[in-house]
């Protein structure tokens, strides 16, 4: 929620500056980061209580509404926090080694983070999709998660260099951009975690999951011709289904 708000601030600050004009900005952009304000109601500006942030279960215990103004709080915070939950327990019951655990948690919320934010702005920011390179790299270094560093380094290169290419070739026949450089980078970082030998794994999932998701859309008329949808999602979701998997994907896949 806040992290595309803070680009937008910035951005904006950045062009202020090349235009060499003068620009307010808007009260409630003002002074915001990951940390500061503390968790308030976007209506009221209530500050949320340290028992009404309590995951999932601090959802009921207000009854789905602020407690200072009664604002109706939408269901994707408990369903995020209980997916998130959830992948939390299957990464434990699927990485044997602490170190594992550790840095599966943390690349499903980063993920995760990613997924949500291209699906409501269409932007993977370099901000999350960088460390996720870096950290995936850094957790390889010695055998780690995806069996060592070359393997990573491999994964992270080609993840980057087959979504270019397509990219390329696409826009070389159709003189249209099929998808964004943020697309790239975050397989580059899902490579970086997971290898190169789970790339192929990633990008069937995710190319069939988004096919079929714009043709759903597109026979209910939700989705008009031309129209854009973002592919980050769908290759962040595959993504964490072949961390939990790995190298046992592929021939599933394969067999059907």
């Amino acid at each position: 929620y806040r992290l595309p708000i803070m680009l937008s601030r910035r951005w904006r600050n950045q062009c202020i500056e090349l235009l060499d004009t003068e620009c307010t900005l808007i009260q409630q952009e003002q002074g915001i980061n990951l940390i500061h304000p503390s968790s308030h109601c976007p209506k009221c500006s209530g500050k949320i209580p340290v028992w009404a942030n309590i995951p999932v279960i601090g959802y009921f215990m207000v009854r789905a509404r602020c407690v200072n103004c009664g604002l109706s709080i939408a269901k994707r915070y408990p369903l995020i926090e209980l997916i998130t939950g959830l992948l939390f327990v299957a990464l434990g019951c699927t990485l044997a080694q602490p170190l594992e655990l550790v840095g599966g948690m943390v690349f499903t919320s980063l993920v995760l983070c990613l997924i949500l934010i291209d699906y409501d702005t269409f932007l993977l920011p370099d901000e999350l999709t960088l460390p996720l390179l870096w950290l995936g790299l850094l957790f390889n270094l010695h055998g780690g998660i995806c069996g060592g560093l070359s393997n990573a380094v491999l994964g992270a290169v080609i993840g980057y260099l087959s979504l270019w290419s397509i990219y390329w070739i696409f826009k070389w026949v159709t003189n249209k951009e099929g998808m964004g450089y943020g697309d790239f980078k975050l397989l580059a970082a899902c490579g970086a975690w997971l290898g190169w030998n789970n790339l192929l794994s990633i990008l069937i999932l995710a190319s069939v999951a988004g096919i079929t998701y714009a043709l759903i859309l597109r026979l209910s008329g939700k989705l008009e011709r031309g129209k854009p949808i973002p592919f980050g999602p769908f290759l962040g979701s595959a993504a964490i289904i072949t961390f939990l998997f790995m190298d046992k994907l592929l021939p599933i896949i394969l067999l059907y």
